[in-house]
């Protein structure tokens, strides 16, 4: 089968637009937000039941495609540094014009707010104050260091309290799990800006290596590890876990190495290996959720 140069360049079109929504991750958001519905928040609410109820989708949904959003907005007001420390991903995704990523973007967040609102008044605020959190970030915080990391792991996490809302499941279990959750990605983040510290650096964005330097970012990661240690140590004696008690165990061990060449890290490369560790984790964590039930 053979393309056109016209079908060719559409093709590539979609491939680019896909990369700047960061469809794989947005994927990976839906998955993870279906599997804690059935498994963490519905509290002991069937498979079918969570399965055919509309409003979870619609939830869903509205999850994906304002984050879709968020990742195209903050692709235009990164683009500069993203070309530093991703040359290839950027020009890739330059063949995606600024008018089409506006058009997409207004497009995406109208969907969210239709959805939201025919589930209820209240995700509609939700989704509302969400959109505008995005922006908030993208164009001011994002540069700044400790508010900036906090404000973007806040925003990683808070589609999955719409649903915890939807719920009205707020057991301390939960948000226990969402703790962990938070010092991880906390501790991602961290390792991703020593990751593009040169395209921070020469924008002159003050993340926190850019402004405290290596040393005192590892150190702040290596804290943040230990607090992901003792939250796992109080989840494991406070809550009948199951099977899913050995994501903990085997967390507690990773960190442990994690940190061992964390402070032997001294170049892009190693920080990138550390940093897909941290994803692999955190894709572990998400199956994990499936064990709980056992």
């Amino acid at each position: 089968m053979s393309f056109s140069p016209l079908n060719k360049k559409f093709l590539f079109k979609i491939l680019s637009l896909f990369s700047v929504v960061r469809g794989y991750n947005i994927l990976f958001i839906i998955i993870a937000q279906f599997i804690s519905s059935i498994y963490i928040f519905s509290d002991n609410t069937s498979i079918v039941e969570v399965v055919s109820d509309l409003n979870i989708w619609l939830i869903i949904f509205s999850s994906a495609f304002s984050i879709s959003a968020g990742y195209i907005i903050n692709n235009v007001f990164d683009s500069e540094k993203d070309f530093i420390n991703r040359p290839l991903k950027t020009t890739l995704e330059k063949e995606i014009s600024g008018r089409t990523k506006l058009t997409v973007y207004i497009f995406l967040n109208i969907i969210t707010l239709i959805l939201a609102f025919i589930v209820s008044l209240k995700a509609l605020i939700f989704f509302s104050v969400y959109i505008l959190g995005i922006i908030i970030y993208s164009v001011k915080i994002s540069k700044y260091p400790f508010v900036g990391n906090i404000f973007s792991v806040l925003l990683a996490i808070t589609p999955f309290f719409a649903i915890i809302l939807y719920y009205k499941n707020y057991s301390n279990e939960i948000f226990s799990h969402a703790l962990f959750l938070f010092l991880i990605v906390l501790i991602r983040e961290v390792i991703k800006d020593l990751e593009n510290f040169v395209g921070d650096f020469t924008l002159n964005y003050l993340t926190i290596p850019v402004k405290y330097g290596e040393k005192f970012s590892k150190s702040y990661a290596t804290f943040c590890s230990v607090l992901v240690l003792t939250v796992s140590c109080l989840i494991l004696t406070s809550y009948e876990l199951s099977y899913m008690k050995y994501f903990y165990f085997f967390s507690c061990f990773f960190f442990i190495i994690f940190n061992y060449y964390l402070w032997n890290s001294n170049s892009k490369e190693n920080y990138q290996y550390l940093h897909n560790s941290l994803k692999l984790l955190i894709i572990l964590g998400l199956f994990s959720i499936i064990l709980h039930g056992i």
